[in-house]
């Protein structure tokens, strides 16, 4: 047998005449005989054993395989066998080399959250690992992501602990490099909910809107878990013939008839107006609290 050739196969994805393909590249040995190359495409089955979905014999250092949609379709996870024989003699063959899995979809990065409500915007990065096709519409080539959020097995179901920066992300396509052949970002926040509900987890989810390739109509990307660690909360209070606590326990009296400005925050569009008006008469001066503005 031929010993290990450090074949190095290694799997890109690559549009062919505007379709998808995976490509299966390795070094031939040199200066050897003229070899021929045996490559078996495989994917990984959802019990997470490898099947076997395509097999060829080849002089040629590549391999292409096409995402069809049925026989690999995105989300699958995939690797390529290589294994090299001499011309006419196909019992003398190296040992066969395994590419890394190459996962072919959607991915967030990163894979998973944990944050506080603390305000803090977190970047959630989206990407394609594959090439987007648009044929026939090269002009505005796009794929568009419906993004939602969704609350996980709190005692209380309620809405999501978490706010995204945009409710959808169009992935334009470029030139793939590294893992990534499209890619787009959205802002993840912790809603502060002024409750002390405990850490909890959210999750974010992604479907293609409308697509008319065919190769992502039955898609759906896998989730993004999001766990929210609870934070103490201050509080403010305006009450009766208005008493003022504020947010760090300063107590004081406005008797004033007005609209004031009650609390404004220096860091983000937030601030509440009050008005107070006489409800004290002639015989006292007495303000009491009849609207509230809150931006």
């Amino acid at each position: 047998k031929l010993t290990s050739l450090a074949l190095q196969p290694a799997i890109t994805p690559e549009l062919v005449q505007g379709r998808v393909h995976l490509k299966c590249s390795y070094s031939p040995p040199s200066p050897e005989p003229p070899v021929q190359f045996r490559v078996l495409w495989s994917r990984l089955s959802s019990s997470g054993k490898r099947e076997q979905i395509h097999q060829e014999t080849t002089p040629q250092p590549f391999s292409y395989v096409e995402m069809d949609g049925a026989n690999l379709r995105l989300g699958d996870t995939v690797f390529c066998t290589v294994t090299a024989f001499r011309r006419g003699i196909p019992e003398q063959q190296s040992l066969p080399e395994d590419s890394k899995g190459f996962y072919a979809g959607i991915k967030f990065l990163p894979e998973s959250l944990e944050i506080a409500e603390d305000g803090k915007e977190h970047v959630l990065t989206v990407l394609s690992t594959v090439p987007i096709a648009c044929p026939g519409q090269d002009d505005s080539c796009k794929m568009t992501l419906q993004l939602s959020t969704e609350d996980l097995g709190s005692q209380v179901p309620g809405p999501p602990d978490i706010a995204l920066s945009a409710c959808q992300v169009d992935l334009l396509p470029e030139p793939c490099s590294g893992s990534s052949c499209a890619a787009a970002t959205v802002t993840v926040t912790a809603v502060t909910d002024f409750a002390q509900d405990g850490n909890r987890v959210s999750r974010i989810s992604a479907r293609p809107a409308a697509p008319r390739d065919l190769l992502w109509r039955a898609y759906t990307p896998r989730d993004v878990k999001v766990t929210v660690r609870d934070l103490p909360t201050g509080n403010c209070y305006s009450f009766t013939d208005p008493h003022i606590i504020t947010f760090d326990g300063w107590r004081y009296d406005s008797h004033k008839i007005g609209t004031f400005l009650l609390c404004r925050s220096e860091s983000r569009a937030f601030e509440v107006h009050i008005r107070q008006w006489d409800c004290g008469g002639h015989r006292s001066a007495t303000a009491c609290n009849c609207g509230v503005a809150a931006r």
